[in-house]
């Protein structure tokens, strides 16, 4: 099967940025391109701190069918606590200023962030605008109305 590709322009921002920052994937495999801290200097996160880290990109998304997602690397949440405080940053199409990831350090340890370091991830992926249509009833389903918990937390026998 063949990959879908998004021409996506970007720009410049920072005097900071090195080539090597420029957001990229990692394997074959992998649905999120990293993005980098464009910074001077260390930035030292104590916890339950939080930084607008600066990339130093801006792009252009081509379609607002399209959004850009921007979520926590999985091994600086799992080994330092470092995420994002809204779960995941949306960047919509018709903006076009430089990419900040809001990170927090949810850790009990202090974190330093290097110049350069891998901080998070940027999905692109489709959007679908809505159109509300009010109904009378809603198709019944085995689920129904139960919500928060209902189908457990263990695997199902």
């Amino acid at each position: 099967m063949d990959a879908l590709r998004l021409a996506v322009k970007y720009r410049v921002v920072s005097d900071c940025f090195q080539p090597t920052y420029l957001p990229q994937y990692q394997t074959e495999g992998s649905a999120g391109l990293d993005l980098h801290a464009c910074i001077p200097s260390p930035v030292e996160l104590a916890p339950l701190q939080r930084e607008r880290v600066p990339t130093g990109i801006a792009i252009e998304i081509p379609s607002p069918q399209v959004v850009a997602l921007v979520y926590a690397r999985s091994g600086l949440a799992w080994r330092h606590g470092i995420g994002l405080p809204n779960g995941v940053g949306v960047i919509d199409s018709d903006y076009t200023g430089e990419i900040q990831v809001l990170l927090t350090n949810f850790g009990n340890q202090p974190y330093v962030i290097q110049p350069g370091d891998r901080i998070a991830q940027l999905v692109f992926a489709p959007v679908h605008h809505v159109v509300w249509v009010e109904a009378e009833t809603l198709r019944e389903t085995a689920r129904g109305t139960a919500g928060f918990g209902s189908t457990g937390t263990r695997g199902r026998s």
